[in-house]
C-alpha cells in the first residue's frame, strides 16, 4: 500500500514518548512486588511490547499469547485461543500487553481466561483504543491512545500483514 493512501494519526515520536510514559507508570506501580510477567498478543503487540519492555526498570519476563475472533454465524463474534502461554501464572503479576482495543471481545477473554489461572493480578495494557467501537466494558489500566474508528496501520498494526512494521500510526483513507 503506498504512502499516499495512508494518514498519520500517531507520529513516531508521539508513540515513544507515550511508551515511556507507560513504562515509568508501570514500574512506579510495580517497583516493590516482584517480577512481572508481560504477555504480548501476537502478532499486533510485538514492536510496542519490545519498546515497552526495555524502558521498564523492573524485573519482568516476557510471554505471548495469540488468539483469534471470527464469526460464528450471527451477529456477534468469537474468540478463541491459538497459542496459549508456556509459563504457569499462578501467584504472579501479570500485564496483558495489547495493539489494539476496538470491540473489548478479545481483551475480556483473555482477562476472564487468564483470572482462572488464579495469578495474584492481571492488569491489561493497551497502545490504542476505538472508544467508538465498544461493545464489551473491558478494563484498560494502561492506555496509550484513543483513536478514531479507522482501520490503522503501523506500529504492529497491520492491513492484510502490510505496513505493520511503519513507525508511526496511520489511517487507511478511502477505499484503498
Amino acid at each position: 500500500m503506498a504512502d499516499k493512501n495512508l494518514e498519520v494519526l500517531i507520529s513516531e515520536a508521539d508513540i515513544q514518548r507515550r511508551v515511556q510514559e507507560l513504562a515509568d507508570e508501570i514500574s512506579s506501580d510495580y517497583a516493590s512486588k516482584g517480577e512481572l510477567i508481560l504477555v504480548g498478543i501476537l502478532k499486533g503487540a510485538f514492536i510496542f511490547l519490545a519498546d515497552l519492555s526495555r524502558r521498564l526498570t523492573i524485573p519482568r519476563s516476557i510471554e505471548f499469547m495469540a488468539v483469534s475472533s471470527y464469526d460464528n454465524g450471527d451477529e456477534s463474534s468469537a474468540v478463541r485461543l491459538v497459542m496459549d502461554l508456556r509459563k504457569n501464572i499462578e501467584g504472579k503479576h501479570v500485564l496483558v500487553v495489547e495493539d489494539i482495543v476496538d470491540t473489548g471481545r478479545t481483551l475480556h477473554f483473555l482477562q476472564d481466561l487468564l483470572a482462572t489461572r488464579k495469578p495474584k493480578s492481571v492488569k491489561t495494557c493497551a497502545l490504542t483504543r476505538k472508544p467508538d467501537r465498544v461493545e464489551v466494558d473491558t478494563t484498560i489500566d494502561y492506555l496509550g491512545f484513543e483513536i478514531p474508528d479507522a482501520w490503522v496501520v503501523g506500529y504492529g498494526l497491520d492491513f492484510g500483514e502490510e505496513n505493520r512494521t511503519l513507525p508511526y500510526i496511520a489511517a487507511i483513507k478511502g477505499d484503498a
